[in-house]
């Protein structure tokens, strides 16, 4: 393989030269002269200065991120990607080479325009019969000529990139001399300016297309007639012809367009004027005799105005002209070394051009909007010189503002220079193939790195190529998107589009700057010093400004465009693991939100159900009862935690592969049940054990599970009547979620099928809720107080009262709902503060369990597992040990002696639903439970703030 080994290249010719190509390109000679006429020298400034710092800063940024490790093929690409993660990398790659790409198209069409306005205009093969006809013809012409240079230049990128570069140093040398020939014409100017005259009609800027001699009237022989532009505006050169109203009452008059550094024009060039569609453009300050009601013939020989500027616009346009600043990543994967290349070459260029466009900018202040007028203007080095106009020149006949009208179609740079106009015209055509086959060159390599991660399945062909790794088949798809941008034919047009994409790619550079640079990640160790965050920030919000400044729809589609790409990675892409800065960035937003959830205990109105489901593998590490899931992913509609836990009996040494392959189920189970959350293997001797680990140690800080969820035993002792469990099914099928609210505990029951019904199973379920009454209870008002305390819980469902005999209600029902509605009231009757409150209720929850344990040791373990072939040992185990700790604390608590007073300070205010006072002391009465002073205070063992649910 080392013979078919790419040639490596350094800083110049690697870097520098084609981030000077780029930025050297068709704006510079082609736009740049129009945009600063329009705005005038102060906001040509302010553009210039605007969009150059947001190129410098980015390059700051790159620079730190390129010398922060190996930079491979991919430039831009490989630093967002591996900084920002897969899926910012792969959105805003895929953007930048869309508009390195475009970027392709502009340059072709500027190489076009240039040959076919300034050095051959007799190869037009569409020409116009009028002024409305020469626009469209040319688009056609570009449209041909473009895709014939397209395929040219697509096939010397497909040779090699040897030949690229062999070019492109031809290409640099042009543009020098047209740099250095400019400067030249300008210091000349200064001394002895050139015979740039202009004719007016009025105060109306004419055309030269169609004269030559600016004048009503001529002699032929010793007869006085009309001139070629008197035959322009008349039915005939002959004096009695008829002529247009205007032509008549205004006097023709030609003045110098470039004056020089003495006439003092620099004052009124300071600020802009912008025109619309459609005007004349006019001479401020010359008199003329104006129509009443004037008609516009747009066939007359004036320069018009072809399209409506503003700020905003000239900002879009200009904006490529400093674009290019990537050229040299972009080719990293062909550098020596690319963590000194990429630096050093692309901040010297920046700062070359920087100082090229703002000279340059001063340099050609013309005013579109006085055509004629002389326009000095000096450098920033204090050469006053002078710029007739700033109306550039592109095809004859094309009576617009932007193209040259008013002196015959020539390039006004090129009029400019010194010491031939030819020098100008032959210089920006070699400069702008230059940053065509440069852009050609970057953006199939930009494709193919992109393709080679796998982040994007479909775009996995694009990374093959030739042996020597050239990108054939991304040279291929990029030869037909810049196909496209040649379609659309219209420099101006396409140069908002590539705007935005570079800017979305410059936006993101900085923020991976400085988002690697607050994480302080141990692997942030740049080369390049001269970085800071802040400045990191202030670039991307220049970027993002920019952005909507050129054009905010333009800038809505290209994030519409990012985020699709963003989402498609996302769900189809590839995952990757790059140690990427939203990685850490989430980590440290993830500590600081549990951090958070310490600081206090949740509010009732925040509660969700937090979900530790226990589930049961079988011997090849499968789950007994996914169903489990399924229901889990029901309840979930209160977004919160879900910890799917499973035991495996064994020795962690013996048993940790058996983990791992039960962990790989439990995920893969939940990714098919679209269960967010996460799962967990405990390895314990026995069944009881591992569940009673994981459910005290699942969860982290105040991210905890309030609910455990389990599987009904398969084995459970049922009578022999099975009446009772048939009924409730058939219930399920009726399509009802019934609740039977038994135990008062606030309304935790009625918000578990209210989270259910929020899941497409349950959500056409209506809820009914039964409680409980006594045969001598008032039902009617019972089921009134529900549906108001329905009411006042938001909650829609039909109440139903079922009367049972006093027998056949257990005392628990009356105690706990004791329990949970006098706490509270004991808890403020104490006067305690916040903290002495916790406090209190923590050292009596501990002394009083200590006091459990030591009275009956063998009942105070709670059996959470039962093996199935035991289950049948006893019928009375399982209530007892449901009751085991409920009743003993309420029990204890109920037979407390009080005297009178006692009874009526803790009695509760307010009597519940399902039980009254009476039946409270009657059921206290029934204790026989031993009472202890301990056991009294056992009832704080409960969280204080439950019965606000």
């Amino acid at each position: 393989m080392a013979l078919f080994e790419a040639p490596r290249m350094g800083t110049f010719m690697g870097v520098y030269l084609p981030c000077l190509q780029n930025i050297f390109g068709v704006i510079l000679f082609l736009r740049l002269t129009w945009v600063v006429g329009i705005a005038g020298i102060m906001e040509s400034f302010c553009m210039v200065i605007l969009c150059c710092s947001c190129t410098m800063l980015t390059a700051i940024s790159m620079s730190a991120i390129a010398t922060n490790g190996v930079v491979p093929a991919g430039g831009s690409y490989y630093m967002i990607s591996r900084s920002l993660g897969p899926e910012f990398g792969g959105a805003v790659g895929l953007c930048f080479y869309l508009g390195t790409t475009f970027a392709g198209a502009m340059y072709i069409l500027g190489t076009i325009e240039i040959l076919l306005a300034y050095i051959f205009p007799a190869m037009a093969i569409f020409k116009g019969e009028d002024a409305s006809e020469e626009a469209a013809a040319m688009l056609n012409n570009m449209r041909v000529y473009g895709t014939c240079v397209l395929t040219c230049m697509a096939t010397v990128v497909f040779v090699g990139v040897k030949y690229v570069n062999k070019f492109a140093l031809i290409f640099l040398g042009c543009v020098i001399l047209s740099i250095l020939a400019i400067y030249a014409g300008v210091i000349k100017s200064a001394i002895d300016p050139p015979s740039f005259p202009i004719c007016l009609l009025g105060n109306r800027t004419l055309s030269r297309h169609g004269f030559d001699i600016c004048a009503k009237l001529v002699l032929e022989g010793n007869e006085t007639v009309g001139s070629k532009l008197w035959e322009l505006f008349c039915t005939s050169k002959f004096l009695n012809a008829t002529c247009d109203d205007y032509f008549l009452r205004n006097n023709v008059t030609e003045i110098q367009g470039i004056p020089g550094a003495a006439s003092g024009l620099i004052k009124e060039n300071l600020w802009s004027t912008y025109l619309t569609k459609g005007v004349i453009v006019e001479k401020q300050g010359v008199t003329s005799v104006s129509l009443v009601d004037p008609v516009i013939d747009m066939d007359q020989p004036y320069v018009f105005s072809d399209m409506t500027s503003y700020f905003t616009l000239l900002v879009g346009i200009y904006f490529p002209s400093v674009t290019g600043i990537m050229a040299g990543s972009n080719r990293s994967g062909d550098l020596r070394d690319a963590q000194k290349s990429i630096p050093t070459g692309t901040i010297l260029a920046i700062a070359t051009t920087s100082a090229v466009c703002i000279m340059a900018g001063s340099n050609r202040s013309g005013d579109l909007r006085d055509a004629q007028k002389s326009i000095p203007t000096g450098t920033i080095l204090a050469i006053a010189t002078t710029s007739a106009v700033c109306i550039l020149g592109r095809e004859s006949g094309a009576r617009t503002g932007r193209f040259g009208g008013a002196v015959n179609g020539n390039l006004v740079v090129g009029t400019l220079a010194w010491p031939s106009p030819w020098v100008i015209v032959i210089g920006s055509f070699f400069s702008t193939c230059g940053a065509g086959l440069q852009s050609l060159t970057g953006a199939p390599r930009l494709l193919q790195a992109i393709s080679r991660d796998g982040i994007v399945p479909f775009l996995r062909v694009f990374g093959h190529g030739k042996a020597n790794g050239e990108p054939t088949w991304a040279l291929l798809l990029t030869a037909c998107i810049c196909e496209i941008g040649i379609l659309i034919a219209s420099l101006d047009e396409v140069a908002p589009i590539l705007s935005m994409f570079f800017l979305m790619c410059y936006m993101f550079v900085n923020l991976a700057c400085a988002v690697q640079t607050l994480l302080r990640t141990p692997n942030w160790r740049p080369r390049f010093r001269y970085y800071h965050w802040t400045l990191s920030f202030l670039g991307m919000s220049l970027c993002l400004a920019l952005m909507f400044i050129c054009s905010w729809y333009y800038a809505l589609v290209a994030m519409l465009i990012a985020g699709l790409i963003y989402k498609y990675i996302e769900y189809r892409g590839a995952e990757k693991e790059w140690g990427d800065g939203i990685r850490g960035l989430s980590l440290s937003a993830a500590r600081y939100a549990l951090l958070r959830l310490e600081e206090g205990p949740p509010h009732t109105k925040n509660w969700r159900p937090q979900l530790l489901v226990l589930v049961r593998v079988d011997q090849e590490q499968n789950v007994v009862h996914p169903q489990l899931l399924s229901l889990t992913s029901q309840l979930k509609a209160g977004k919160g935690l879900t910890i799917v836990g499973s035991v495996l009996e064994g020795t962690f040494l013996d048993n940790h592969l058996q983990a791992q392959r039960a962990e790989e189920s439990l995920r893969r189970l939940m990714e098919a049940e679209k269960v967010k959350g996460f799962c967990q293997v405990v390895i314990s001797s026995n069944l009881r054990d591992g569940m009673s680990h994981l459910i005290q140690s699942s969860g982290l800080g105040g991210l905890q599970h309030n609910t455990v969820l389990v599987g009904w035993p398969r084995n459970w002792r049922q009578k022999e009547d099975h009446q009772t469990w048939r009924n409730f099914i058939e219930r399920f099928f009726e399509g009802h979620i019934d609740v039977w609210w038994i135990v008062h505990a606030g309304g935790m029951l009625m918000l578990l099928p209210f989270l259910l019904r929020h899941h497409k199973v349950w959500r056409k379920c209506k809820m009914r809720i039964f409680t409980v009454a006594q045969m001598d209870d008032n039902s009617i008002q019972m089921k009134k107080d529900l549906t108001t305390f329905l009411y006042h819980l938001r909650i829609t469902a039909e109440v139903e009262v079922v009367e049972m005999h006093e027998s056949d209600i257990s005392a628990y029902t009356y105690e706990k709902t004791l329990v949970m509605e006098q706490r509270s009231q004991i808890l403020k009757q104490m006067h305690l503060t916040k903290t002495e409150r916790e406090r209190e209720i923590q050292s009596i929850t501990d002394e009083s369990r200590g006091s459990i344990r030591r009275k009956n040791p063998a009942n105070t373990r709670l059996r959470l597992s039962v093996p199935e072939e035991q289950v049948g040992d006893s019928e009375e185990k399982p209530e007892e040990e449901v009751q085991l700790i409920h009743d003993k604390n309420a029990t204890a608590f109920s037979s407390r002696p009080q005297s009178p007073g006692d009874e009526v300070e803790t009695a509760p205010e307010k009597v519940h639903l399902t039980w009254t006072k009476e039946k409270s002391v009657a059921e206290k009465n029934k204790s026989k439970s031993p009472v202890s002073p301990e056991s009294i205070k056992d009832f704080f063992n409960m969280k204080p703030e439950w019965e606000n649910l």
